[in-house]
């Protein structure tokens, strides 16, 4: 008999360990994986930035921060960070990195007018519901003069690094070919996340009161093949991050865009 129960507990553990499993898969897919380390890739997308404007005590909002690695790297800068998460653990662990933190949507940012030097918006935009108010919030809160950081997955890049579904069935993982299909077939193997190409982050900002300081394309960092094999993912470094000074740039990963936003 208590082998029987001891058969029956190891069952329902089992079933609750997929269960569980089966909900973090979900989660990655509608709220993406945000960075839990910081490797090469991370600190050359800071750099990066900081070759085009100040970090150097600015007033910062990160958009989707996640659980605060950029907010912790924007700490060597300045103390004035703020973010917005819309998962309410991930938020918790960002407020070991800054207390001002809030759990809130991109497209309803819970503060005033003018209020930030700078909004940062880290490879959100594919995974909120309406990106174009997400867009239209980060600039309202900019003040004049104030620059709109955006990294978002571009459509032309040969992999959906987002997984897709087969079905019901959620697959992570490195999908070929899936960006390139007609949309009506793209978005039914992806309905989870969006993929853009420039038209379509120039029509996210159309009409709004910004100008674009950077618009270009960037390859991934490959810090996974790096710290597997070195001598290779040194040498795929050198061989895509010269392609970004090229026409092929436009097949990069992840769209990089520096707005900013000009008097109304």
């Amino acid at each position: 008999m208590r082998n029987l129960r001891n058969s029956h507990c190891v069952q329902i553990i089992a079933i609750k360990a997929d269960i569980l499993k089966k909900m973090a898969k979900e989660e990655a897919a509608a709220l993406g994986k945000p960075s839990y380390l910081w490797r090469a890739g991370q600190e050359r997308r800071l750099e990066m930035i900081r070759r085009y404007i100040p970090l150097e005590g600015e007033k910062i909002l990160d958009v989707g921060c996640g659980i605060g690695t950029y907010l912790q790297a924007f700490k060597r800068f300045t103390n004035e960070l703020y973010g917005v998460e819309i998962d309410e653990g991930r938020a918790r662990q960002a407020k070991k990195v800054t207390p001002n933190i809030l759990v809130a949507p991109a497209e309803k940012l819970p503060f005033d007018d003018a209020a930030f030097d700078i909004v940062f918006s880290h490879e959100v935009l594919e995974h909120v519901k309406n990106d174009r108010k997400a867009v239209e919030e980060a600039v309202r809160v900019l003040k004049p003069g104030g620059y709109l950081v955006i990294f978002a997955p571009n459509r032309l890049f040969p992999f959906e690094t987002h997984g897709f579904y087969l079905g019901e069935k959620y697959i992570f993982g490195n999908i070929p070919l899936i960006n390139y299909l007609p949309n009506c077939l793209r978005n039914r193997l992806a309905p989870h996340v969006r993929a853009y190409t420039v038209g379509d982050i120039k029509k996210l900002f159309e009409g709004l009161p910004v100008q674009f300081i950077v618009f270009t394309q960037i390859y991934p960092g490959f810090d996974k093949i790096f710290a597997r094999i070195l001598f290779l993912g040194g040498s795929l470094r050198q061989i895509f991050y010269r392609l970004e000074e090229t026409p092929l740039r436009i097949f990069g990963l992840s769209h990089f865009i520096i707005a900013q936003k000009v008097s109304e």
